[in-house]
């Protein structure tokens, strides 16, 4: 998929939230650079990019150089400078605060470095990376998303073989399918994943668990990576959940970025108070609804959506209903026409600072709507793992050493959202590439150990 193959509505629609830089304007922001040694802004990202150094690349016209040094630390960068929350990593620790100026536009120029690589290798027909002498080993990386993109990268660049396994028809995890469109198109992401494909790492489109066993990933491989995810959204349990017009958040933002035809009304109700729930409300905006909504049985304050994340929905004329808990969807005309709320009220705080939440009673209310979405958060995804394997779980996650990402099973590693919990794709990246650096390590030792 290509962005020529994306639907012209999403192009014309989804317009992107940070606009790229042209060439003057990316060597006028990256000469605002302080270039600071202790560089507060490499300590806030999860990757440690060189940040003055890849802008300072920028400003001497280096772009080439600039986007090389990005991609020694975050082979994502590409997916990074459009998704990133900078706003509360990079440049939330910019110095510039501190002198009540404007942040460096740091995700910007990370994009401008990026862009101009892409066009490059579309020019020239390669991405410039070095041939790395082959290695003994090959690992199997479970899940196309970002920790499994990073870790195949990463063992790539090491000379070991990796293959990642996936069961969508498509590469890239969340970031093809599940990431809002005017923050990161699947068109960007699948050109990262040729990128990586460049590096020789291989693809199969199959269901671990269904088409291919743990045992026969066990039998010829070395070491298995756990870059599994989460799984589908929580379900509301009230009745009328399962009526036509109800649509998970995940699911909507999936229809709308690979081409399906968008399920969206003229009132819509969003429930949730998360970044998906704002994705997927600032969608329907874009795709034509006249009033959109979000309800979240909290506060604002209790919201855990990112403040600018709340302030851009705004923007969008998003209207937001706190203390508000759904307790059926009403159905008419074999569809949801609504939602019936009860108003809640906050508990004590418990031991970790949680407000607990309580309805009010005989505060029921009706809202009328065309569509639903409910974005309640994911469900923990560890189906693959129901014979365990010798892996400790954390409740539901995959608990793991962190320097590592080695599970208790010494040929397994994990990283990304099935070990987080659900974090940023920077944080995936991060995962992936110590635990490929550790299989790497692990694999050097066996052979020297046969040879010793």
């Amino acid at each position: 998929m290509t962005e020529r193959e994306l639907p012209r509505r999403n192009v014309d629609l989804f317009h992107d939230l940070r606009p790229p830089l042209d060439p003057r304007s990316a060597v006028t922001e990256a000469h605002r650079c302080l270039g600071c040694f202790d560089a507060p802004c490499m300590n806030a990202c999860p990757t440690h990019i060189d940040i003055p150094g890849f802008i300072k690349r920028i400003g001497s016209g280096n772009v080439a150089g600039s986007a090389r040094l990005i991609l020694r630390d975050n082979i994502l960068g590409m997916s990074c400078s459009r998704a990133c929350p900078v706003e509360v990593l990079c440049e939330g620790a910019c110095v510039m605060h501190a002198y009540n100026k404007k942040p460096i536009e740091i995700g910007r120029l990370q994009r401008f470095a990026m862009d101009d690589l892409a066009v490059r290798a579309e020019r020239t027909g390669s991405w410039g990376f070095p041939t790395v002498p082959a290695r003994p080993g090959r690992v199997a990386c479970i899940g196309g998303g970002p920790a499994s993109l990073a870790c195949a990268a990463e063992l790539r660049r090491q000379g070991v073989s990796a293959v990642v396994f996936d069961n969508r028809p498509l590469p890239g995890g969340l970031g093809t399918y599940g990431i809002a469109e005017y923050k990161l198109r699947p068109s960007d992401t699948l050109r990262e994943v040729e990128m990586i494909r460049s590096l020789g790492v291989e693809f199969r489109c199959a269901d671990v668990g269904v088409d291919v066993t743990l045992e026969e990933l066990e039998k010829n491989f070395d070491a298995i990576f756990l870059g599994i995810g989460l799984g589908p959204m929580q379900r509301l349990g009230i009745p009328g959940e399962h009526v036509s017009g109800v649509i998970d958040a995940l699911h909507f933002i999936e229809r709308y970025k690979t081409g399906k035809d968008p399920v969206v009304g003229r009132v819509v109700a969003v429930i949730g108070g998360g970044n998906t729930a704002i994705d997927a409300a600032v969608a329907a905006r874009r795709l034509g609804a006249e009033e959109v909504h979000i309800f979240y049985r909290r506060t604002e304050k209790e919201m855990p959506a990112f403040p600018h994340e709340y302030e851009h929905a705004r923007t969008e004329s998003v209207i937001f209903h706190w203390l508000a808990l759904p307790v059926s969807v009403i159905e008419g005309k074999g569809k949801a026409a609504g939602v019936k709320f009860v108003q809640t009220r906050l508990g004590p705080p418990d031991e970790s600072g949680r407000r607990g939440v309580e309805a009010v009673h005989g505060s029921d209310f009706t809202f009328l709507c065309d569509l639903v979405i409910p974005a309640l958060g994911q469900t923990r995804l560890v189906e693959v793992l129901k014979d365990r394997r010798g892996i400790t779980l954390n409740g539901e996650l995959v608990a793991v050493d962190r320097s590592t990402g080695r599970t208790g099973n010494p040929r397994y590693y994990a990283g990304g959202d099935c070990v987080n919990g659900g974090r940023e794709i920077v944080d995936a990246v991060a995962d992936g590439k110590r635990a490929a650096a550790a299989i790497a390590a692990q694999l050097r030792q066996k052979q020297e150990s046969s040879h010793g």
